[in-house]
Order: structure tokens, then sequence, then C-alpha cells
């Protein structure tokens, strides 16, 4: 009989503690890399899933060190919207920023912030240039809708500009001097180019380490196909800010899949590339090959995946990582050990084996940042979570992509490989993102590693029986 090889995931292994100079958890970095190019201080990634991440997710996670990936099962303009409401929530300076014509109507400045979710408008002549401000607090005492803008914001005569090469520095000096909470920066022709804000001011002071681009922008990254409009969406994701596209393919070593990656890579050679999902080392060093700058890794592990009992294929997640790890090394190349995170052990665990990242679905769905659905049972309150290969996300996928079940054929004939559930609603993001990464930093002690790299260097596994995991959990209490 053939010898099959034993595969092990994050439950049958325990860490191993080792004499450690480490005497706070304090001392502990956990930054690691998301992509080759980007790196993030907390090493946990939203899921690019339509119950977990949209622009509100990705912007808790940004802001907590993290990172979300905006899923794409939108239309190619809702997805580009997305992406834009997570690169314009903080700024050292807003590009462009949202104006309206001081001959519009109120009405039309009300329908105008609530479509851009912002809190004020600059005010423009007939020639594009600054003639004002209108911001929420204009608009406090009800103004009639029909009256026009310029009755109520605050002429230009009024304001305080700043030139276009004030540095971040100067701005903070006018806003404390002035107490103003916006200040526009005017060319020499008069038109506003940008604007700072003493919110986004505060963020820098407040959250160091946060995930920014060099624009003082919060990083995001955003899911894409084969299928469809594919090409169409990577380039305007990419127009939009979007600072990694995804690859969201169940098989990612499918040969479809491979070329895909290469054609990205020769369309858009400055973007950051993520692909996957594998589970092999071979399927990760094709995907490193063709281009990849991060390989994600998992195939069934998810709580809300089926691949496995439908159609009995996957990898235990832990010898996944392993094998991906090993791979990747070669090309430089970090692993994303994306599924089966229940703990924060299960966090240490994969970073222990080689990953960077750790992409996390289940864990964020039931937040108030994540899209999915609130519903109640017995008084309590849940929120709708599903995988993407489920019957459902099918259903969407198909309608985003504008596919059509052939002719006699039924959607339930795809037979589904995820299911559709709910899970508790429970803390927001940032407080389930400072427990799993409270508990790598706990791991990290007892492995003498004040930084990720020597994590990998110093860890070390045991293999433990089911009563080594009985042993491990809470027991014999009442």
């Amino acid at each position: 009989m053939t010898a099959f090889p034993l595969a092990l995931t994050y439950d049958d292994v325990l860490l191993v503690p080792r004499r450690s100079g480490v005497q706070s958890r304090g001392d502990v970095s956990t930054a690691s890399r998301f992509t080759r190019a980007l790196t993030l201080a907390a090493p946990i990634v939203a899921a690019n899933m339509e119950t977990v991440c949209e622009a509100r997710m990705a912007i808790e996670m940004a802001r907590v060190g993290g990172i979300g990936v905006i899923h794409r099962f939108l239309t190619v303009g809702a997805q580009v919207a997305e992406v834009e409401r997570v690169k314009r929530a903080e700024n050292l300076v807003i590009v462009n920023p949202y104006a309206i014509a001081g001959t519009a109507s109120i009405a039309d400045a009300r329908a105008e912030m609530r479509l851009r979710d912002v809190s004020s408008l600059l005010v423009v002549d007939e020639a594009g240039r600054l003639a004002g401000i209108l911001t929420t607090r204009d608009l406090v005492l009800s103004p009639a809708p029909s009256d026009r803008v310029t009755l109520h914001a605050t002429p230009l005569d009024r304001l305080i500009t700043a030139p276009v090469d004030t540095d971040t520095e100067a701005a903070r000096e006018l806003l404390h001097r002035h107490r103003l909470e916006k200040l526009p920066i005017v060319d020499g022709d008069g038109r506003a180019t940008g604007l700072i804000t003493m919110r986004d001011l505060v963020a820098l002071r407040d959250r160091p380490l946060a995930s920014k681009d060099a624009r003082g922008r919060l990083l995001v990254g955003a899911a894409i196909g084969v299928r469809g409009d594919w090409i169409e969406r990577s380039h305007a994701l990419v127009a939009a800010g979007a600072d990694a596209l995804v690859l969201d393919i169940a098989h990612g070593h499918a040969e479809h899949a491979v070329r895909a990656l290469e054609q990205l890579r020769s369309e858009l050679p400055g973007t950051q590339l993520v692909a996957g999902n594998v589970a092999t080392g071979d399927g990760a060093r094709d995907l490193c090959l063709a281009g990849a700058d991060a390989v994600k890794v998992g195939v069934g592990p998810g709580s809300a995946c089926t691949t496995r009992i439908v159609a009995g294929v996957g990898v235990p997640q832990l010898t996944a990582v392993l094998d991906a790890v090993a791979a990747c090394r070669e090309h430089d190349v970090p692993v994303i050990a994306d599924g089966g995170i229940r703990e924060p052990g299960d966090v240490a665990k994969a970073i222990a084996a080689g990953a960077e990242t750790v992409m996390v679905g289940n864990l964020l769905a039931g937040t108030d940042e994540s899209p999915g659905v609130v519903v109640k049972r017995g008084g309590q309150k849940f929120k709708v979570y599903r995988g993407m290969a489920s019957a459902e996300a099918t259903r969407v996928r198909m309608a985003a992509e504008g596919a059509e079940p052939q002719e006699g054929t039924e959607l339930t004939q795809v037979v589904p490989e995820g299911v559709e559930a709910t899970v508790p609603y429970s803390d927001g993001a940032a407080g389930i993102v400072g427990r799993l990464v409270g508990g790598l930093r706990s791991a990290m002690s007892y492995a003498d590693a004040r930084s990720v790299a020597e994590f990998h260097a110093n860890a070390q596994f045991v293999q433990i029986t089911y009563a080594g995991l009985i042993e491990s959990r809470p027991h014999d209490l009442h």
C-alpha cells in the first residue's frame, strides 16, 4: 500500500517555549510584509469576502496597522468607489478636494455630502476658483433647500488658506493658531489644489502605526477575478489608488490563474500583485515565477468553506503554509496564511511556520465594520457570513460578472463549496485585531523573538495527540 505523507493543521502542534531575554511583550515588533513592498505593523488581513470587507472594514483595519481587501462582488464602479473612500479617509493632503458651484442649491450640497460621505465642500466660482467653504455647521439651522450655497458658505475673504508648498508642520501651526478645522491649499491662479484637515493631522499623531502610503493615505487591497471585465477592473482599481490587487481564485495553481497573473504583471508592472489560493510548494513556486509579490495559501480551511467535504481536496493548513514558505523563500516572496484562524494561538503558529501575514474572515464577520446583514435571534444580534463558494455567493458573483447559467441548466447544479451561516455580533475590528496581535506578541516572547524574522528562525513545533489538545484547553471546571 502507498505510504501517505502526514499533514498537520494548527491544533496538531504547539510551539515550544525556550529561554528568552524578552522582558515585555512591548519589546516585540510584529511588523511584517503583506507583499514584497508593503509592510504592516499588525500582520492581519481582512478577507476579500462580501460579508467581511468593504470600505468601512478596510479603513478600520488600516488604522490599527493591518489591511483590508475589498471584495470583487461589486460592479467595477462600486468597487472603485469603495477603494476611493478608503484612500480619502485620511491624508496628509487631500488632493483635488470635493467642491460644489456657488450657484448650486443647498439641497444639491446636502446630496453631494451624503454621496461623498464628507462634512464639507469647497465652493468654487464659474472659473473654478476657490470662493469659500460649506460645512455641516453651516447647515445646522436648516436653510431653505432652494437657497444658493453662497448664501450660507464661509466666503473666501474670511478663509485662511495656504500656498501649494506648505509642509505638514506649517499647516499644523496655521490650524492651531487660527483654531481651524480645514486648510485649503491654493495655487497662484486661486484654484484649490488640496485640503489639509485637523482630523488628519490628529490621526497622524494618534495612530503612528496605521498602514499608510507615501501620501499619508490608508493602505487598501482590492480583489479581482479572471473572467468578464477583470482587466478593465484591474486598471480602474489601480487608478483609484489600490495598493495591491489580489487575484481571487479558488484554485490558484490552475493554468488560467497562472496565465492571468503573467498578464497582469505585464500590463501593470509597478502594481503589487497577490496570487492564490494554493496549498502546495509547487503551486506557490509557480505563482512566484509568474510574478506574484505575495502568495495566498489555503484550500479548504475556512470556517464557511466545504471544499474538502464536497471535492475531497485540500491540505491541512500548517503543512500547506510550511511547504509554500519553503518554496517562496527562494524568491523572497511573503506568504499569506488564509483560513483556519480561530484563536490568537493560530495566528502565532501560522507566523511561526513562516507566513508573514494571516487572512481572517469569520472572526471579523460579526463586527460592526463588516458589511454583513444584522439579524436577531432570541434577543441576540448576529451577522450573516458566507463562504465565497456558497450558493448565494456564486449567484452574486455570476451576476457581477454578467454570466448566465447555460441554457437548460440551473444554478443549483453548480455544486456549492461553501455555506451561509450567522456569527455572533462582536467587538469592533480593532478589538479583534488587538487580541490576535497580543497573542502573537506573547508567543514571540516565549520564543525569544523581538521581530518576525527572529520568530521564523527561533520557533520550534512539537506534534501533540488529541489528549494533548484537550489538556491545552480549559478543562475539569464547573
